[in-house]
């Protein structure tokens, strides 16, 4: 850190209740502590200056409030401690009494940063016009209220691939392998991988699978045929109309997101809590049940 004082942006994420809540109980803690300053406080909507001096930035909320408040920084990303106030939490996995437990080591830099990789979309419409968004979880394109099945054609490097018969196609970063892609059927990806994954969404074929690639790469979909309803969504946050003669591409931001961790911290610990993996079942019968 620059100096002695930790200087934090905190970033409430939502108007929920228990996010105003945990702030308002935070807010005497942090001003009760020595060598920590708050420097600004932001809400979904703002904006954060490109400029801020801030060390970290504590984020109240969810996973969604993290990719919210990574798009909200843009290409000055900071490091972010998330404080879960929503229910899965893999990367808000704090409560806010760990925060309060590891505000010492905050103050005196015992954690660790890691880098995770984010994505530029591009999507270009059909009418020329082009928008550029940040992302850290995944890109989808899905069949949304045309209810019909879609042909999705993928090339990497510009190099065609394969086209999907499916209900929509994923692309997923390592971090969001355990959001929508998980879901879709996809595989878990440790999060500092470089890498992408392409998931399809109830494959018509079935001997068609997930594909990871390296995140080195560039990844262009298009649907020809898209009815009306085709839907691009982006961190299942922001979605858009999708036509026949648009064309997305995918590739590695320079931009990285840096998430604070704390000694002792374990991936796939954090797997085994947040999926509830149990190991073996036991199918014994046991007297008495």
């Amino acid at each position: 850190m620059a100096s002695s004082i930790l200087k934090i942006i905190v970033l409430t994420g939502s108007d929920r209740p228990e996010v105003l809540d945990t702030w308002s109980q935070l807010v005497p803690q942090l001003r009760a502590t020595s060598g920590v300053d708050v420097v600004g406080t932001y809400s979904r909507e703002e904006q954060i200056p490109i400029n801020i001096d801030a060390d970290l930035v504590v984020v109240l909320g969810g996973d969604g409030s993290i990719l919210r408040g990574c798009r909200q920084l843009g290409a000055a990303q900071k490091p972010i401690v998330g404080i879960n106030l929503g229910r899965l939490g893999f990367l808000a996995d704090l409560t806010t009494d760990d925060f309060c437990r590891n505000l010492d080591q905050l103050i005196t830099g015992q954690y660790e940063i890691v880098e995770h990789l984010m994505f530029e979309c591009q999507h270009r419409s059909g009418d020329g016009s082009t928008r550029t968004d940040l992302g850290l979880n995944e890109v989808t394109i899905t069949s949304g209220s045309s209810l019909k099945m879609l042909d999705i054609k993928l090339d990497i490097d510009f190099e065609p691939v394969t086209t999907f018969s499916c209900d929509g196609l994923i692309i997923s970063t390592p971090v969001g392998s355990t959001a929508h892609n998980l879901s879709a059927g996809g595989p878990i990806l440790r999060q500092d991988l470089q890498a992408f994954c392409i998931t399809p969404i109830c494959p018509h074929t079935l001997t068609v699978r997930p594909i990871v690639d390296s995140a080195e790469r560039t990844y262009g979909l298009t649907v020809p045929d898209a009815p009306e309803g085709v839907m691009l969504v982006i961190d299942g946050q922001i979605s858009r109309p999708f036509g026949p003669h648009d064309n997305v591409r995918v590739k590695r931001s320079d931009a990285t997101f840096k998430l604070v961790r704390f000694p002792g911290h374990s991936y796939y610990s954090t797997l085994h809590r947040k999926l509830g993996w149990r190991g073996q079942l036991d199918y014994r019968e046991r007297k008495g049940l």
